[in-house]
């Protein structure tokens, strides 16, 4: 099958097949994905599934640039949160549900995101999906009216994937870089509650291992190194890519305090004039909460305001975040020093799954011990390139 174009649109020549002729794992109904639209699709699919597995609850996941912005399971949402993710009054059913909490996540990063659901999309995901940026979806089906609705969007390019939930890939991969052939066992490491087994100290409620099950599936389809935050059953702060441990912390902290602000009573109770899109709406609230609007977009912000503008203030800022407890944060490898259980604390975590395995493990379980953080090792690491 033959591509859009490649990584970039000068890259003119890129097409996708199947391993299998008799047999491919996805089928494309509308659209004409490209080479990072399929990158996106297969890993998003990927997740989904396996998060399916791991906690019995439909699942979806906001991918962009082959790391998920987000990704959630079907938990029933909060007042708050309803009000956040502009979705009160709104019936969501389970796979709805799902992906209105993966979007939500990072709002910012999941702008012209790919989607991706574990069951079969229905009415209610399509009519929500229908009103936001968004560059395609995959799924293992669609009902007929939702796949309808999908096919209209963006003028018809919107992209439209199906996959087959009863697939398995071979047990071996491949890839090709400049000249060279690559070839390793897949990583196909179902993740399940027994990866849950080795509590280093502290004990797991059920909800942080329900969202350390989902954070470790979403680390293992986020580009290396990551750190993960979960709460309620989404990610709510993804670090991706760094090439230290502790700015992945970091990184994935500060998104999860983001994520929580949106829930500040001065950011719901923002008031936008009538005619004020959906996405610049969103927008807005991201640029209010990280509050170092320039002198341009703070006049721009006061002209969208049906009221005055009340800047947040630092000590309500600090005041707010404290209410953030009970956090769950995933690593893809081992935490090799106790600076990252410091910057966590900062942010709420009450439970890690890590691998273990450094030389300062002992360090670092200590460090737990200090915060009254129950700590895994779940012996398993999850890289991903």
């Amino acid at each position: 099958m033959k591509l859009k174009y490649g990584c970039n649109p000068h890259q003119s020549f890129a097409t996708i097949d199947p391993l299998d002729a008799a047999h491919a794992p996805i089928r494309v109904l509308n659209g004409t994905p490209s080479f990072i639209n399929f990158l996106d699709a297969l890993n998003a699919w990927q997740l989904v599934r396996e998060a399916r597995v791991a906690t019995g609850l439909a699942a979806a996941a906001s991918f962009k640039h082959v790391s998920p912005a987000g990704a959630a399971l079907a938990v029933p949402l909060s007042p708050e949160l309803a009000k956040a993710y502009e979705v009160e009054r709104k019936q969501l059913t389970p796979g709805a549900l799902a992906y209105v909490r993966a979007r939500g996540a990072d709002p910012k990063c999941s702008f012209g995101d790919f989607a991706a659901l574990s069951d079969v999309v229905d009415l209610a995901t399509a009519e929500f999906l229908k009103g936001v940026v968004s560059d395609g979806i995959v799924a293992p089906g669609f009902e007929p009216a939702a796949l309808e609705i999908l096919k209209q969007k963006k003028n018809g390019a919107f992209i439209v994937i199906e996959a087959d939930a009863s697939f398995t890939p071979p047990k071996r991969e491949r890839r090709e870089v400049f000249g060279m052939e690559l070839v390793q066992d897949r990583n196909d490491h179902q993740v399940t509650e027994r990866d849950l087994a080795e509590v280093v100290c502290g004990e797991l409620t059920p909800d942080a291992k329900r969202d350390l099950l989902l954070g470790l599936v979403a680390i293992k389809y986020t580009q290396s190194n990551s750190v993960g935050y979960a709460l309620g059953g989404q990610m709510i702060g993804i670090g991706a890519g760094q090439q230290s441990r502790v700015d992945c912390t970091k990184l994935a902290g500060a998104k999860a305090d983001l994520w929580w602000l949106g829930t500040h009573p001065k950011v719901l109770g923002l008031r936008f004039k009538k005619g004020v899109k959906k996405q610049d709406r969103i927008n807005w609230r991201v640029r209010y909460i990280e509050g170092d609007l320039t002198r341009f977009e703070e006049e721009a912000l006061r002209a969208a305001l049906d009221a005055p503008l009340d800047l947040l203030r630092s000590e309500e800022r600090h005041e707010w975040l404290r209410g953030m407890r009970g956090v769950s944060l995933v690593s893809d490898g081992f935490i090799p020093f106790r600076d990252n259980i410091d910057h966590a604390s900062k942010h709420g975590v009450a439970f890690i799954a890590e691998p273990g395995g450094s030389t300062r493990d002992e360090e670092v379980s200590n460090a737990c011990r200090e915060y009254g953080i129950a700590l895994v090792h779940t012996k398993l690491r999850l890289f991903h390139h």
